[in-house]
């Protein structure tokens, strides 16, 4: 039997402090916990930043040096820094390096590097290596060297490498979620699939409970399955909290992919053990005949101004659409003329369908909208220019030409509010390997006083 605890669902998103003491008590194997997601978008991989807060990161990360010590076990981060890029990686190294020092611990790191460079995927893709995914971009060699940061997603193979190294910490790239719950279980010979499907379950600490903030569970596997068991007080896990994670960021409820083959849950059974615990077999793990990772880029995708103000008239509100609309097509027409440099602008209604447009499926509105301008440029002056040019639209444009020009409320002092740089998603494609650990680089170091 191999038990792996999961703090929580990603680190610094915080959790119980006593949970953890209960699951360190049950004696893990090993401790595991997801460093990031691309839930916030493309910003962090195009910029190879963490979304969470350095001072965050780094006091859980403080708590999890300690109970690792008193475990005596290896801690494994995935994703570390957000997005996994090799710059966040060694942000997560540093912040490491310092609290080794300052709790006086001695620790080998190992880190797994899943960065992969433009040329080298460049090559990939003339040589076939690369393919689509359902729903994938057209992509092109320009396309892959344009990216400021293209990853793969690890599986079980890089982490146990990393972990055969004898290594204390593992602080991994971009990894899937599941990887670094499932390598341990898999390299001591526990069930495959419930191996895989333990690890799915787990990826989001306490999601799969009746108490998601309490974060920590502890998952044993073994040679037929896994059983899940919340350490919350208050927590607990049912066949149907457990079974239900699968459709979480799933488009198939049945059916998960991995690098190296697939999970399918069709014939599992969930049993509950008692009021708290759940025990899981007939997971099926289905491997495939080559070994695919999956890719993930970002890239530039201009600089962006934005703009907002609030209007509250009802004659405006009721024709809300036909005022932005007509301002819309004046202040494009007034921008191309006045301004040398490709742009976009868009302004979207918020309180009314800002989150889905067309998709919105009320029509209502509500009192008070507010109108939100977004300029996308190539270059920063042009979208600071173009949102200035959108600014008197804004603040005084009339709904026809025959009527006192209103006045509506900026909510600041100058409206505009510069974003800087933005950066899209570009790649939903797979890299073909040889061997699994071809596209990663694993290397040790020794930290502490």
């Amino acid at each position: 039997m191999t038990k792996i605890l999961i703090p929580s669902g990603a680190l610094g998103l915080g959790y119980d402090r006593a949970a953890l003491a209960r699951g360190i008590a049950e004696g893990p194997d090993l401790i595991a916990i997801d460093g990031g997601s691309t839930d916030s978008g493309p910003h962090y991989l195009g910029t190879g930043t963490s979304k969470y807060s350095r001072s965050s990161v780094k006091a859980e990360w403080r708590e999890l040096l300690e109970a690792r010590a008193r475990a005596d076990v290896p801690l494994v981060i995935g994703t570390a820094g957000t997005c996994g890029a090799d710059s966040a990686v060694d942000w997560m190294l540093d912040i490491t390096r310092e609290l080794a020092e300052e709790l006086g611990q001695t620790l080998k790191i190992a880190t797994i590097k899943s960065g992969q460079g433009g040329d080298a995927m460049a090559k990939a893709y003339e040589d076939g290596r690369i393919t689509p995914l359902e729903a994938a971009p057209e992509i092109s060699v320009d396309l892959l060297r344009s990216c400021t940061n293209i990853v793969a997603l690890a599986g079980v193979e890089q982490i146990n490498a990393a972990l055969d190294t004898g290594a204390d910490i593992v602080i991994a790239g971009r990894t899937t979620d599941t990887a670094i719950i499932a390598a341990l279980p898999i390299a001591r010979g526990a069930h495959s699939g419930g191996a895989w499907h333990g690890a799915k379950i787990g990826e989001c600490g306490a999601l799969a409970t009746t108490s998601p903030n309490s974060g920590t569970i502890l998952i044993e596997f073994d040679e037929t399955g896994f059983t899940i068991t919340p350490m919350g007080e208050e927590a607990r896990a049912t066949p149907y909290t457990v079974s239900a994670h699968m459709l979480y960021e799933n488009s198939n409820p049945y059916v998960l992919y991995e690098p190296g083959g697939h999970l399918d849950v069709t014939g599992a059974r969930y049993e509950a053990l008692d009021a708290r615990r759940v025990r899981v077999t007939g997971s099926e793990w289905i491997a495939s005949g080559t070994y695919t990772v999956k890719l993930e880029g970002a890239r530039s995708g201009g600089f962006q101004t934005v703009s907002l103000a609030l209007v509250r008239d009802a004659r405006y509100v009721e024709n809300i659409r036909a005022w932005i609309a007509d301002i819309e097509t004046q202040c494009i027409q007034k921008a191309r003329a006045r301004v040398d440099g490709d742009f976009s602008l868009e302004l979207r209604l918020i309180g009314a369908d800002a989150t889905l447009g067309p998709l919105e499926p009320s029509a209502g509105i509500a009192g008070e909208v507010g109108v939100m301008g977004i300029v996308t440029a190539e270059r920063e002056d042009i979208s600071r220019e173009v949102a200035k040019i959108l600014n008197p639209y804004l603040l005084h444009h009339p709904l026809t030409e025959q009527e006192e020009m209103p006045t509506f409320a900026f909510p600041f002092s100058p409206p505009e509010m510069a974003r800087g740089e933005i950066f899209e998603f570009c790649l939903n494609h797979v890299l073909e390997l040889d061997d699994p650990l071809d596209a990663f680089r694993i290397e040790t170091c020794e930290v502490g006083p």
